[in-house]
């Protein structure tokens, strides 16, 4: 974490800390987020619904607050690898909750809450515009990014998904596993011949969403080509 954070810093203004993501048990986002805040660097903390009831949620909450943790992104979250899915909780929930904290007295002294929530390229439910910004699901179609924004209508922050294909390998487990997801066949292709091409498309359409004035930023998944994603970035931007 240290080490990604000391790379991507020149090139990105936070860091989004998962949540036990694809199922399997993780330090708390919590925590993580209160220690890249320690090295001065922005956080936001994911939150799932699937792993908490309302009381777990509310600890949460007190030790975001305790620990200065004041940005969420709040999602379902996948199919856990062990035990069920608790059901007590929705993101709509949770993002009704950290709202209501700033009335409440155990939360005095402390800054209201930033909460955001995910999209896919489909109508935008009306609950969602409570979230103070939007993350947009990855997308390889600037296109279809584009007919998405022309869509909705919101006065928040609004942050395209742009995921570096590592491999071949992983173009097809995502495409399998998220049918949303619409990876090319030539960009498969490409990142088979060469492992760099995954990155350089990546770059490509950070720039392209930049260019067009849609959007306020991008959520970058770099997966483990970030030094090559930082430093053509560095170069580019």
């Amino acid at each position: 974490m240290r080490q990604q954070i000391g790379v991507l810093s020149p090139v990105a203004d936070s860091f989004l800390i998962p949540d036990n993501h694809i199922g399997r048990a993780t330090v708390s986002s919590v925590a993580v987020a209160h220690e890249v805040q320690a090295m001065g660097a922005r956080s936001i903390a994911c939150l799932n619904s699937r792993d908490r009831n309302l009381l777990g949620f509310q600890r949460d909450l007190l030790t975001a607050a305790a620990y200065g943790v004041d940005r969420f992104l709040f999602v379902h979250g996948d199919k856990p690898t062990e035990g069920g899915r608790t059901s007590e909780l929705t993101v709509r929930a949770m993002n009704e909750q950290a709202k209501a904290a700033d009335a409440d007295p155990a939360f005095d002294g402390c800054g209201p809450f930033q909460t955001g929530v995910t999209s896919g390229l489909r109508p935008f439910p009306k609950w969602k515009h409570a979230a103070d910004f939007v993350f947009v699901q990855v997308s390889y179609s600037l296109d279809s990014l584009l007919r998405w924004r022309d869509s909705v209508s919101l006065s928040v922050p609004v942050y395209a998904g742009v995921m570096v294909v590592a491999s071949a390998g992983m173009a097809r487990n995502l495409a399998a596993k998220i049918p949303d997801i619409d990876i090319p066949e030539k960009l498969v292709a490409d990142v088979e011949r060469d492992r760099d091409a995954g990155v350089a498309a990546a770059c490509e359409q950070i720039l392209a969403v930049r260019d067009s004035g849609a959007f306020d930023g991008v959520h970058l998944v770099p997966v483990s080509r970030y030094r090559q994603v930082a430093a053509l970035l560095e170069r580019e931007l």
